[in-house]
């Protein structure tokens, strides 16, 4: 039997002059940028962990900013499919934990000290992603300081309003009020408000009259919901391979990223599910 030819079915199979695959993926640069720091096998493993998360990242930024956007226009069906989508990318990553989990504490060791004081507290689309949804810190924009573009682009983002404000937005206009100032804090993580809390228990009582706003509701409770699970899954994957050290940035570690699992991104919308 022949071995079989694609090229006879119409395959294209020649690219000295026209765009193959590994051009429009640019992967030449992408597959050669895990630059390992020791001959460690799991070094490999613990980069490329990390670059694809910060690709899923980058994803990530390019739907929550479209679906900003969307919804300050009030065009809710594309906010509900970007939304949906961020949130599975959250379960992309999270499921990247088990891969990372394989590793142990020796084999971590191997390589640990090779890193210096990199690391992921430092990764500035994850800090990006943190600002638009809502909880900002301007303390944490430091640590980008000697990347004057990076520094800018957060700065940038503190200044506009968050995805959640806009939220807030759409939510007063549909009820014909106005939410205290403090709902709005551009500069500082979002606190609970009881206005806003009362707001969206009303669209939950009667969800017939305001699907809109109850379907953005909920699409932001799933996300919050697979943006904790992530967050729980780097705490027991970061204990579970160097215990309670340090972290390489210089944080507490376990301690730190334990004490991240107590923030909310959209409290009224967790706190009023109580009150129905």
């Amino acid at each position: 039997m022949a071995a079989y030819d694609p090229e006879r079915e119409g395959a294209k199979m020649s690219f000295a002059k026209d765009m193959s695959y590994i051009d429009y993926l640019s992967l030449d640069p992408i597959l050669g940028s895990q630059n390992l720091q020791s001959n460690a096998h799991d070094e490999m493993l613990f980069i490329i962990q990390h670059q694809t998360s910060e690709l899923w990242m980058r994803l990530a930024l390019h739907e929550l900013a479209t679906a900003r956007d969307h919804l300050a226009r009030g065009d809710f069906p594309p906010v509900f499919k970007m939304l949906t989508r961020v949130a599975r990318i959250f379960e992309q990553l999270n499921n990247a934990w088990d891969v990372l989990r394989t590793m142990t504490p020796s084999e971590y060791t191997e390589f640990r000290d090779d890193l210096g004081a990199s690391s992921g507290f430092q990764s500035h689309q994850y800090r990006l992603i943190e600002f638009i949804l809502g909880n900002r810190n301007r303390a944490m924009m430091k640590v980008h300081e000697h990347r004057a573009e990076l520094h800018h682009m957060l700065g940038q983002e503190m200044e506009r309003p968050s995805l959640y404000h806009i939220a807030l937005d759409n939510l007063a206009r549909e009820f014909d009020i106005t939410f205290p100032a403090n709902a709005y804090c551009l500069d500082g993580p979002h606190v609970a408000c009881t206005e806003v809390m009362d707001a969206w228990t009303r669209v939950y009582q009667n969800p017939k009259e305001h699907w809109s706003l109850y379907e953005l509701a909920e699409k932001l409770v799933d996300l919050e919901d697979y943006f904790r699970r992530w967050r729980f899954n780097h705490v027991t994957t970061v204990e579970r391979i160097i215990g309670f050290k340090r972290g390489t940035g210089g944080t507490s570690g376990v301690k730190y990223l334990r004490k991240m699992l107590e923030v909310e991104l959209f409290p009224e919308l967790w706190n009023m599910r109580g009150q129905l």
